[in-house]
């Protein structure tokens, strides 16, 4: 991802078809050493290609992705039959706080 990212970057400073030594000098410049079969990829897969064209069809891709958030939410908007309700929502509960418990493993933001 970084080598397409430093393609880019080198494609929005101007360059219309960057070289390997540009996207080598982008990546040195934030201290990660090139693959040069990585970068002869990205040239050959890019190159000679619109960009504006390239991410607008990775967009259009994008959309039918599923993102799981609506399918997640499904089951816990519609309670179950009987008591089970109250008890899925004590589990969900316990997992939030042994979660946050861990996660910020005793230190605060801006202690």
């Amino acid at each position: 991802m970084r080598y397409v990212a430093a393609y880019l970057l080198a494609a929005l400073g101007g360059k219309t078809s960057p070289s390997a030594g540009d996207i080598k000098s982008i990546l040195k410049s934030v201290g990660i050493d090139a693959d040069d079969e990585r970068v002869k990829k990205v040239i050959g897969e890019l190159g000679g290609k619109d960009l504006d064209d390239v991410v607008n069809s990775g967009l259009a891709k994008l959309s039918s992705v599923p993102s799981g958030g609506a399918a997640a939410a499904a089951p816990a908007s519609t309670p179950a039959a009987g008591g089970a309700a109250p008890a899925e929502k004590k589990e969900e509960e316990k997992k939030e706080e042994s979660e946050e418990s861990d996660d910020d493993m005793g230190f605060g933001l801006f202690d």
